[in-house]
């Protein structure tokens, strides 16, 4: 696919909490782009919002909104992909997409550059963005894998509220102000807005995110299963995930336990093969109490690592701490990193 004069890109969900972001990294990306068109529902249409500063008017997403278009950054929702992302492939461009609608169609490569970018080689034309709390996961996971093997991955998330969307943030705020007046919850949003229960974030920990599946474990879990395995392209590693929501706005942190086929030598070594890694950044040292926070993620493209140790009883076994900031690298940066990983490739040309 060769393009002349530089790309037209599209981002589809530019007012939200995401596609801000992606905003923002297309802007400070060194791809050559001739335009940039921003897309939203049409209640969100008419808004306008500022690239290298000018004023774009974000348009209503529609089919023939993509007519000139190159790469389409989807982040405005499963059905809203589903619905135009074809439509956007119909007419020519390369989909990035942000939500769960292709992750695990077979036909869909689900990228992490820095773990399987060669994948990207087998797309028809839409490319999956996996779900924020597993590409923090796998991009620390990956070098350690390459090392010595990779077994058994035991994982718990502490998730922010970024992650549910812009009404979840606001939902955080005013749960918050209220408990601080001692006045009574009032959540609509969370864990889960269509569910029959909801429960307030503040001063809380809730335990479910996204929908209970038949086995029990919710579908954010499942997600985090299903993907680890595809992106690493391993069906054998066994994946057990239980994700919770935090009183956080953005950064996302887990708590992982590994199991490796080879003996891994000690902690030293696996901080030098973490340093050595792309996109990631080691924080490991207990004497000067420091480790990664949420807090110190946000605003960063790096996945953190830190409180790296071996298990007491299982010889194989590792326990890391992992943090990312859920709205960058877990999402609109690996969107991105992704459209110029195409473009290294020789998949589009320039």
């Amino acid at each position: 696919m060769t393009i002349e004069n530089g790309l037209a890109v599209a981002i589809v969900g530019a007012t939200g909490a995401v596609g801000s972001q992606m905003l923002r990294l297309v802007e400070e990306t060194s791809l050559p782009i001739k335009q940039v068109k921003l897309l939203a529902s049409k209640r969100s249409a008419g808004v306008t919002l500022t690239y290298k500063g000018q004023p774009i008017t974000v348009e209503e997403a529609l089919p023939e909104s993509f007519e000139g278009i190159d790469i389409a950054l989807f982040s405005a929702g499963g059905s809203v992909s589903k619905q135009l992302a074809p439509e956007a492939v119909k007419r020519g461009a390369v989909v990035i997409d942000n939500t769960s609608a292709f992750r695990m169609d077979p036909n869909t490569p689900l990228v992490v550059p820095e773990v399987n970018v060669d994948s990207l080689k087998q797309h028809h034309g839409i490319i999956a963005n996996p779900n924020c709390s597993t590409i923090q996961m796998v991009t620390a996971l990956e070098p350690l894998r390459q090392a010595y093997g990779l077994k058994r991955i035991i994982v718990s998330t502490y998730q922010a509220v970024s992650g549910a969307g812009q009404s979840a943030i606001e939902e955080l705020k005013k749960e918050t102000l209220r408990a601080l007046n001692q006045e009574p919850p009032k959540p609509e949003i969370l864990p889960v807005k269509g569910a029959e229960k909801h429960y307030s974030i503040a001063f809380n920990a809730i335990p479910q995110i996204d929908v209970f599946q038949d086995n029990l474990f919710t579908f954010e879990e499942i997600k985090m299963i299903n993907e680890t395995k595809k992106i690493m392209g391993d069906d054998e590693i066994a994946v057990a995930a239980t994700c919770v929501r935090l009183p956080i706005i953005t950064g996302h942190a887990e708590s992982v336990y590994i199991e490796t086929n080879d003996i891994i030598p000690d902690v030293a070594t696996v901080r030098e093969i973490l340093a050595s890694a792309p996109g990631v950044t080691v924080a490991d040292d207990p004497s000067r109490q420091l480790y990664p926070m949420p807090i110190d993620a946000v605003g960063k493209k790096d996945v953190f690592v830190g409180r790296i140790r071996k298990d007491p009883d299982v010889e194989n076994g590792l326990h890391l701490w992992i943090v990312s900031d859920n709205l960058l690298k877990g999402a609109a940066w690996n969107s991105v990193q992704i459209a110029e990983s195409l473009v290294e490739l020789g998949l589009i040309r320039v």
